[in-house]
């Protein structure tokens, strides 16, 4: 898994601090922003979180590029729908040897590696095997309606790998393009960090989180799973680890506070 933050608001705490004075201030736009000091934008940005006025963060965005995650995943984050995706086509961009994910619990027991490893060089032969005869098939179609032998070979590999694409696996790697507001980041990190998530996606919104961290620490002060700053949200279902995550989290600030 590789995550960069490629983009963001520029002095995304300074707007958001603007947006919510903007809320409680009879002035005109340059009032608003005039003397909106880093201290005061700090100060601002915190009693945002301390009351729970969450609109006025909408207003700062973040982009991440994240490579080498698998579809599973990729079925899961486009379910944070307040997000905008870029996803790598399988339609058009041909699997050639395709990478793939091995969860970490597959990955420990070596008979279940094995398995796991086999399933995916199968995937690939039948892959390679399908898109070969689909192309056969749509090329014949093709020449047999005039079309340019060049054109029709073109036209013929793109017919089948969209329908090729069928056979391959959840674990196979994709790459992503993200951008969310600040408010749906906090979101997501409140589900997608906590503990009861699945492995992959967790390590993913982990990783963007240290990163937006960086970017904007008191925007982002309290984030992450509903237990680094209060009750876990769990219930029964809870991990039972709040100290210990809370002590993971106030690493990672540190971590990303050194960046």
């Amino acid at each position: 898994m590789k995550v960069k933050l490629i983009a963001h608001t520029p002095e995304p705490e300074k707007l958001v601090a603007a947006a919510a004075k903007n809320c409680y201030s009879a002035t005109d736009v340059d009032g608003v922003l005039e003397g909106l000091t880093p201290e005061k934008t700090e100060r601002f940005v915190e009693m945002l979180s301390e009351i729970g006025h969450e609109s006025p963060i909408e207003h700062a965005s973040f982009t991440f590029a994240i490579e080498g995650v698998s579809r599973s995943l990729l079925a899961q984050i486009t379910r944070h729908r307040m997000a905008s995706f870029s996803v790598q086509s399988q339609r058009y961009v041909r699997a050639h040897g395709f990478e793939y994910v091995v969860p970490p619990a597959i990955d420990k027991i070596p008979a279940a590696r094995k398995q796991f490893i086999k399933a995916m060089e199968d995937d690939q032969r039948t892959y390679e095997a399908l898109t070969e005869t689909l192309m056969q098939g749509y090329l014949d179609e093709l020449l047999e309606q005039g079309v340019p032998e060049k054109k029709a070979r073109s036209d013929a590999e793109k017919h089948a790998i969209e329908d090729a694409r069928y056979v391959m696996p959840n674990a196979c790697t994709t790459r992503i393009v993200m951008t969310a507001n600040a408010r749906s980041l906090k979101n997501f990190f409140a589900l997608r960090c906590c503990n009861r998530a699945q492995w992959e996606i967790r390590a993913l919104a982990e990783e963007m989180y240290r990163l937006t961290y960086a970017a904007a620490p008191t925007l982002f002060s309290h984030c992450g799973p509903a237990c680094v700053d209060g009750a876990c949200s769990e219930g029964k279902m809870s991990c039972g680890k709040a100290a210990e995550v809370r002590a993971h989290y106030q690493m990672l600030r540190g971590d990303a506070a050194t960046e």
